[in-house]
């Protein structure tokens, strides 16, 4: 099964780990799910400063 990956750097997917793993998200099960990955980094960073705000 193919994986994927959001190269941070490049804006580009990859199929496999092709670049620096520092330059990278994922893996992601499908190339459409790789390319909203800066989206679901946002929405999981709202989500966790909705969490520790929470806290407080």
């Amino acid at each position: 099964m193919a994986q994927w990956w959001y190269n941070n750097k490049t804006g580009e997917v990859e199929e496999g780990p092709q670049s620096l793993g520092v330059d990278r998200d994922g893996p992601f099960a499908s190339r459409e799910e790789a390319l909203r990955a800066p989206e679901i980094a946002a929405e999981r960073a709202r989500a966790w400063a909705a969490e520790d705000e929470a806290e407080r």
